[in-house]
């Protein structure tokens, strides 16, 4: 596993007891939401939505750092759809069921040729650190749509 040579950034955060159904919030003020388990009817997101919120805009970093490189320029309307599953794996220690996720990414790149928005979005996903985390640790499509 590579080990940082240099932390560019810490995010921190604070989250209350009652988990998927409790607050969290930044220390700095800048995130302060409310959190709802998936498909209960509170009014707030849940860990799946910030897992594709973040992985979405991260690897859209990641392909503006592919395009310099390749000296091209992205789309103004480019896009990233993040679909995050949490679902049970029936693999879990202990109690028989075990939970896991899988993700979809579905890249969008108008105007540009399919074979160069295929190498922009492989690139990214060889570069992007959330990419990195989940490889190899759940399943991922990556779709060019």
């Amino acid at each position: 596993m590579p080990q940082l040579t240099k932390v560019i950034y810490t995010g921190r955060t604070h989250t209350s007891a009652g988990g998927r159904d409790g607050k969290v919030r930044s220390d700095d003020g800048r995130l302060n939401i409310a959190l709802s388990s998936p498909g209960s009817s509170g009014g707030g997101t849940n860990p799946e939505q910030l897992f594709a919120a973040g992985w979405s805009a991260c690897f859209i970093g990641a392909m503006n750092i592919a395009a310099q490189k390749m000296q091209i320029t992205l789309p103004a309307d480019l896009s990233v759809n993040a679909e995050v599953d949490l679902g049970t794996t029936g693999t879990g220690t202990g109690t028989g069921t075990g939970y896991g996720l899988a993700a979809r990414l579905n890249v969008s790149l108008p105007g540009l040729d399919r074979e160069t928005a295929e190498t922009v979005v492989q690139t990214a996903h060889g570069t992007c650190p959330y990419s990195l985390a989940t490889r190899g640790n759940i399943d991922v499509t990556i779709t060019v749509v």
